[in-house]
């Protein structure tokens, strides 16, 4: 297992995990969402590609994770490669990574993550709506102050 940066040749496996994963991500909505593929969801897909990416790799890329400064921008595993403590490794990697205080965007229906991020300290600051493929979402915005001693 390593945690490395991402290079050129992972973007088709990025865009994979993204496709096989993002709409677990909407799952708790009362309504079921269409995928947007990122490579044509121009939004996210420049906001990945402006922040640092990190791949977890063990025979192949199994997830991946970013941050923009204290942002963190992504966390993704691939569906065949839940359950294994991948999304908690590349958590903490990513939280490394950020400057003094960490934030993240996430739909404010998906309770379990809220559950992960809360477990790490993090707390929602703000609530917001948003749109994913055209459709609009109700989304949290979670802080957690880091200490980089």
């Amino acid at each position: 297992m390593s945690i490395r940066k991402y290079i050129q040749s992972d973007r088709n496996k990025i865009l994979d995990i993204y496709a096989q994963s993002k709409l677990d991500e909407l799952k708790f909505e009362k309504i079921k969402f269409e995928l947007l593929p990122l490579e044509k969801d121009e939004k996210r897909f420049t906001q990945l590609f402006e922040s640092d990416i990190y791949v977890y790799e063990e025979n192949e890329v199994a997830a991946y994770c970013a941050n923009f400064g204290s942002e963190i921008s992504g966390l993704f595993v691939h569906p065949s490669n839940r359950r294994k403590g991948i999304g908690n490794k590349l958590f903490e990697f990513i939280l490394s990574k950020t400057s003094d205080s960490a934030f993240l965007y996430v739909a404010a229906s998906n309770s379990p993550a809220i559950k992960l991020y809360k477990k790490y300290g993090f707390e929602i600051i703000e609530e917001f709506s948003t749109s994913y493929n055209n459709v609009d979402v109700k989304a949290v915005k979670m802080e957690q102050l880091i200490s980089n001693s």
